[in-house]
């Protein structure tokens, strides 16, 4: 059986759990190539290889002229549609010639941005052929001077990693909270959690950016169960300095609205001051408690489930309202800590990662309207 050379571009996504509208499929000598360190989904690789396996024209004739034919895979979850680009390369010398030197001029750009990314310390732990995989699911972008980047309460569509320039995090009164410069990661916690993004950020002065979409970064963290470690610390140390500006508060108990302040980071804010207090949460779900005991979960419980599981339920909510008190029942004081803090975390946010917590208006498709360089 042949197969016939074509190339594919996705032109619309919705929900679909690995692809992006741009991406990518090369069919060549047989073979199938996808976008970067994606997984291949099978449902469309047969799809694929229906429409090349046969003889009928990839483009259809009308009397508004010749137009690409659209095609559709929705065989899971979600749906993308897509449509044949061109069979194969440029045929002229000169349209080959012109077609190589753009790529080596992207080449030359690019390259100098991998070396930059190469000495960020949330690419550390990474190889040189992990490196490459990952620059390939990269998309750079830039800002002019107070150029708005994220807005407090939108969904969280990228992480985004700063090559030059400098950003601010913004709060609710316009207070500035931190500025982060190049090397600097912003936009992690949403993505993580499935909230809705808690800072607005701008840029101060011409900033570029590296952004990795929502879909691309599960597929990173999945790939490279390293990088867990990175933005879990990462995630600790923020936590650590909110919880100094808010000692006070946690000392004396507090409440507040989960979309204001996390759960992920009201969990984090008690562990990091060690402090052993009781969570109570009204949620549109039902009500929850933890307990903590010197900053360790020893009890959590959230409607039927209990223990792991309703902890694990709990890092995934984005509305309601939550009280800290301190202290704890007698009783509670003997509970076993259900697991290792940091652990439980990790393993929670890989669950995130995997959508199985996050809720249905969360599981959006990707959108990009910013501007590339």
């Amino acid at each position: 059986m042949e197969f016939r050379n074509a190339i594919f571009i996705v032109t619309e996504e919705r929900f679909c759990p690995l692809y992006n509208v741009g991406d990518e499929f090369n069919v060549q000598r047989d073979t199938l190539t996808i976008p970067g360190v994606k997984p291949s989904c099978l449902i469309l690789v047969r799809q694929i290889m229906r429409i090349t396996e046969g003889q009928e024209s990839l483009k259809k004739h009308s009397v508004f002229g010749t137009q690409k034919l659209k095609f559709e895979c929705g065989g899971c979850s979600g749906l993308i549609r897509f449509e044949y680009k061109k069979e194969k390369e440029f045929a002229t010398t000169q349209m080959k010639m012109l077609a190589a030197a753009q790529k080596r001029r992207e080449s030359g750009e690019l390259d100098s941005f991998r070396d930059m990314l190469r000495t960020f310390p949330v690419f550390a732990p990474l190889g040189d052929n992990d490196m490459y995989d990952l620059f390939t699911l990269l998309r750079f972008k830039k800002y002019g001077p107070d150029e708005l980047i994220l807005r407090k309460g939108d969904p969280g569509t990228h992480l985004y990693i700063i090559l030059t320039g400098t950003v601010e995090v913004v709060g609710e009164r316009g207070e500035s909270i931190s500025m982060l410069e190049s090397g600097g990661v912003f936009g992690e916690m949403s993505l993580l959690t499935g909230a809705p993004v808690v800072t607005s950020v701008y840029s101060r002065g011409e900033t570029k950016l590296a952004a990795l979409t929502s879909k691309d970064f599960k597929h990173v963290l999945h790939r490279y169960p390293v990088l867990h470690v990175f933005f879990y610390r990462l995630l600790i140390d923020r936590a650590a300095k909110n919880s100094k500006k808010i000692s006070s508060d946690i000392g004396a108990g507090m409440s507040g609205d989960i979309s204001e302040v996390h759960v992920v980071d009201l969990f984090q804010m008690i562990n990091t001051s060690q402090k052993t207090g009781t969570v109570d949460l009204h949620l549109p779900g039902g009500d929850a408690v933890v307990m903590f005991n010197e900053g360790e979960v020893v009890y959590a419980r959230y409607g039927e489930l209990a223990g792991k599981e309703a902890l694990f339920k709990l890092l995934g909510t984005t509305k309601g309202q939550f009280t800290y008190s301190p202290g704890i029942p007698p009783e509670a004081e003997e509970y076993e800590v259900i697991g290792g803090f940091m652990g439980l975390v990790m393993e929670g946010m890989q669950r995130l990662d995997e959508g199985s917590e996050l809720p249905e208006d969360m599981q959006r498709p990707d959108t990009d309207s910013d501007q590339y360089f």
